[in-house]
Parts: C-alpha cells; sequence; structure tokens
C-alpha cells in the first residue's frame, strides 16, 4: 500500500506541481479516506521526503547501469545527458523551487546525492575517458568532477536561471556540451560530433514519423 501511496503521489507532483496537490488530492486519487492515508505517512511533508529517496535510489541504479553497458567515457555522458533530459521532461518548471523554498530537508537529499554520488560517478569517467584518450590528460578530474556538480546546482536555480526565462532541457544541453568540449582530446571531440549527428537523425526520424 506505501508503494502504491509513493507511485500514485508523484504521479500527481509530477502532472500537477508539489505546491499545487494537497493531501485531500491525494486521498481523492487513491480512493481512500485521509484517516487512512496518514496511517501510512505523517504528512505531506514526509510524503515528498520518501517519494526523493526512492527518486534517488532509483537514479543510482540507473546511472550504474549506464556505466556499467557504455563502451566508453563520452558514451556514458550521453546516456547520463539522456536520462538527465528524460527526467527534466517530466518535471513541471516549479519542482525545482518548491522543493528548495518549502521542503528544504528534501531538497538536502537531492544535493547530498549531486555532491557524494554524482560526484564519484563523474570522477570515474573522467578517469575513465583519460585512460582512453578521449579526455586530456592534464585536466584535474577531482577539481573538474567538483565543477561538474557545482555547475548543476546552478544551472536549477531559480534566482540566477528563472524558469520563466529559461528552458531546463535547454539549459542542461548547453552545460553539457560545455563541459564535454573543455575536456575533449581531438579523438573525444569526433565521438562527440558522432553521438551529435546519432541525436540529430533519432530527432528527424520522430518528427517525419
Amino acid at each position: 500500500m506505501k508503494v502504491s501511496i509513493l507511485s500514485n503521489s508523484k504521479e500527481l507532483f509530477l502532472k500537477y506541481g508539489i505546491k499545487s496537490v494537497t493531501m485531500d488530492d491525494i486521498s481523492r486519487e487513491l480512493r481512500m479516506s485521509k484517516k487512512t492515508l496518514y496511517q501510512y505517512v505523517k504528512n505531506k511533508e514526509e510524503l515528498i521526503h520518501l517519494i526523493i529517496e526512492a527518486h534517488i535510489e532509483l537514479d543510482k541504479e540507473i546511472n550504474t547501469d549506464i556505466h556499467k553497458s557504455s563502451k566508453d567515457a563520452i558514451s556514458e555522458m550521453f546516456g547520463i545527458a539522456k536520462h538527465v533530459l528524460e527526467t527534466l521532461s517530466k518535471l513541471p518548471s516549479t519542482t525545482i523551487y518548491d522543493l528548495q523554498k518549502y521542503y528544504p530537508k528534501s531538497w538536502q537529499l537531492v544535493e547530498a546525492f549531486h555532491e557524494q554520488f554524482i560526484f564519484k560517478s563523474i570522477k570515474k569517467n573522467l578517469e575513465r575517458g583519460v585512460k582512453e584518450k578521449l579526455y586530456r590528460p592534464e585536466i584535474d578530474c577531482d577539481v573538474i568532477a567538483k565543477l561538474y556538480v557545482g555547475k548543476s546546482t546552478i544551472v536549477a536555480d531559480e534566482s540566477i536561471f528563472p524558469s520563466k526565462e529559461y528552458n531546463k532541457e535547454d539549459l542542461f544541453k548547453t552545460y553539457f556540451l560545455y563541459h564535454i568540449h573543455g575536456i575533449a582530446t581531438e579523438k573525444g571531440i569526433k565521438k562527440v560530433n558522432k553521438h551529435l549527428e546519432q541525436v540529430a537523425k533519432k530527432k528527424l526520424s520522430k518528427t517525419q514519423k
């Protein structure tokens, strides 16, 4: 039952936004009384916290799978970028702002996930890319990984990039290309361009259908 509550609540939050959905809305969607709902979660704050925890665990699994299945460091980064863009496309524009402002404890989980897990993943990717001669040998993997994480936080910052003026998906694409072009060797850039060509072809085939 708890899994069902989290899953259905998450869908509502993704559809209407965190602030807009009330516990009344969730109980109606689940066809259960609020009294029953509160037997599983104390309040909306706890519910959001549990959803974020579950989302982070799923993200860890996906990132690990991408790392294992990628043939090289650049393929891995494109896999990560694809996953991030798919996630962003489902998020209402106000989600990050609402989490930061109204649910800071849940937002701290997201920040910790980036500062620890994502940092380690990106550092491993950088080390892998250097070994594969796809990234420049002189880069400091520790520093670049921290810069990557720090810049992702800036991209999510409403005070710098308000969602009314900037599309989060376009922002991430720009940030991703900025990152990859800053570290890639000539050999790496050729692989980047091949991936970009494949992405462009897929988009074209979708529009033609």
